[in-house]
């Protein structure tokens, strides 16, 4: 009885100590933090793949000089990031990189000065309003479901429809904002825009942002209200009880416990405003409104590879940057 039952254990022990069975013990004998990482390789992996190599291809890229004939010329090392950053390189560029001068003109005429504008100034617009949207939209009140539609049907607006509505509204004659020469409307009469504002960089700059405000402001408060819905009603109610004043609540406990989704959401659109492009072209064109991701891709269609791959890359480097401060922030936030 022995010698039959030994064949019938075997492949059960060869099973016990197959490569299967040493893995699922190791997998079982990690810790948390090692089985976090585990379940995050693949994605690490697939980041890889699809953004630190394309990267890492750029920079190399960037250390070539620009060839008339295509593609890429001979190793000069950093000496496009020298030029450009010093202004050597602007005569061939369709717009400098930094500024000239210290003038309004050479201001907005300056790529990365447009694209810091941009981004500080349509950020920080779309935090305060969606903010506000998200205060409101977590109150009960009756058809709050129609107004959370409402609000978010400007975000879902594709940016090609975005960009023509707001070059149709300021387009002289026959947007509802500028009016002909002899019928200017209250923003002409107040000096705020011209007769030809798409014409302009600084009024066109104005109305990118304001294009950009009126389509993404939905995305902010859609996150800062999933940040508000995480607060326990109960604080409300002891606050109520101990005398807080509505300012004391949202201070003392609405903002501590919402700021880290404000950090995200902030995070997010700080990201996207940095690599602005689609708005830019379809309303006024990189002609007019200088960004960085418009001289990436003038360069590269001029066939400026090495010039096009450094200011890429740079750009990369700034939004890292900022990426940075935004996780430091967070983590004292956490904390």
């Amino acid at each position: 009885m022995a010698s039959e039952q030994a064949p019938r254990n075997e492949p059960r022990q060869q099973l016990n100590t197959g490569p299967l069975a040493q893995v699922t013990r190791w997998m079982e004998n990690l810790n948390e933090t090692q089985y976090a990482y585990l379940l995050l390789t693949p994605a690490l992996v697939l980041l890889t793949v699809i953004a630190l190599y394309p990267l890492l291809d750029t920079l190399r890229m960037s250390l070539f000089a620009d060839s008339l004939t295509g593609g890429l010329g001979d190793f000069t090392g950093v000496t496009n990031y020298v030029e450009i950053m010093t202004g050597q390189r602007t005569a061939s560029l369709p717009s400098p990189f930094l500024p000239e001068a210290i003038t309004v003109d050479a201001l907005f005429n300056s790529a990365l000065i447009v694209t810091l504008i941009f981004t500080v100034v349509s950020v920080f617009f779309e935090t305060i309003i969606g903010f506000g949207q998200a205060l409101v939209l977590n109150q009960d009140f009756a058809g709050r479901r129609w107004v959370r539609v409402a609000i978010i049907i400007p975000w879902a607006v594709p940016i090609v429809i975005q960009g023509m509505i707001f070059f149709l509204l300021f387009t002289p004659g026959i947007g509802l904002f500028i009016g002909a020469e002899n019928n200017p409307t209250l923003l002409q009469e107040w000096g705020i825009f011209g007769q030809t504002p798409l014409a302009n960089t600084t009024e066109s700059t104005l109305i990118v942002i304001i294009a950009d405000i009126w389509k993404t402001t939905a995305f902010m408060a859609l996150l800062i209200l999933a940040g508000l819905q995480s607060v326990d009603r109960n604080l409300y109610d002891v606050a109520r009880v101990a005398g807080a004043s509505k300012w004391q609540m949202f201070k003392r406990i609405t903002l501590p416990v919402v700021l880290p989704s404000v950090l995200v959401a902030m995070l997010f659109r700080t990201i996207q405003a940095m690599r602005v492009y689609g708005v830019i072209e379809v309303v006024a064109g990189c002609n007019t409104v200088p960004s960085l991701s418009c001289l990436v891709i003038t360069t590269f269609n001029q066939n400026l590879f090495g010039s096009s791959a450094a200011i890429a890359f740079m750009t990369a480097a700034i939004i890292g940057i900022m990426t940075g401060v935004y996780i430091i922030g967070y983590a004292r936030e956490e904390v």
